[in-house]
C-alpha cells in the first residue's frame, strides 16, 4: 500500500482549487484525485451501479482495515449526498508529503486523514532535496563541456 493523504472539504469549488494547486506545485495528475457527487473522479470507474457503492470500493482501496470500514462508509455517504468533496493525494517521499500537507492545510479542510506516510518504499521516485539534481550535475559535472550533448557525445 502506498502513502495517502485524504482531505475532506464541504465545498466542491474549494476542493477543486486545492486539486489545481497541487498539480501546479508539481504533483502528477495521476497522484491527485477529487471525489464529489458532481465529479466522481477515479471512483466513477469502480464497478457497481450506485454512486455510493463505487465510492465505498474506491476508498476501501486506501483504507483497508476493518476498523476503517465505518469511516469509508461515512465518506461514501457524504459524497453521495453532496455533503463533501474529497481530495486524495498519493505523495512519494518526505518532500512531497510535506508539500501536500501544506497545500491541503492552507485550504482549511474539515478533516485530514493519512495512511502509510511512514513508509517510503517509493521515495526514490521523488526528489531527495528541493534543489534540482540536473542543476547540480550541469554545473559541477560539465565544467569543461559546452553543453550536456557535447559532454555526452564527446568524440575525444
Amino acid at each position: 500500500m502506498s502513502a495517502v493523504l485524504l482531505a475532506v472539504f464541504n465545498e466542491y469549488m474549494v476542493a477543486d482549487r486545492v486539486r489545481v494547486n497541487l498539480v501546479r506545485d508539481g504533483f502528477p495528475t495521476d497522484r491527485v484525485d477529487l471525489t464529489a457527487a458532481c465529479d466522481l473522479g477515479r471512483a466513477g470507474y469502480q464497478p457497481g451501479e450506485l454512486q455510493r457503492t463505487k465510492c465505498v470500493q474506491y476508498f476501501r482501496t486506501m483504507f483497508k482495515t476493518d476498523a476503517d470500514r465505518p469511516y469509508v462508509e461515512g465518506l461514501a455517504e457524504r459524497v453521495d449526498t453532496g455533503g463533501a468533496a474529497i481530495i486524495t493525494v498519493h505523495p512519494r517521499g518526505s518532500i512531497e508529503i510535506s508539500r501536500a500537507r501544506q497545500i491541503l492545510e492552507l485550504a482549511n479542510p474539515v478533516e485530514v486523514r493519512h495512511r502509510e506516510l511512514h513508509r517510503r518504499t517509493l521515495s526514490g521516485a521523488a526528489a531527495r532535496t528541493s534543489r534540482p539534481w540536473i542543476t547540480h550535475f550541469w554545473v559541477e559535472g560539465l565544467a569543461e563541456a559546452h553543453c550536456f550533448y557535447c559532454w555526452l557525445f564527446d568524440a575525444t
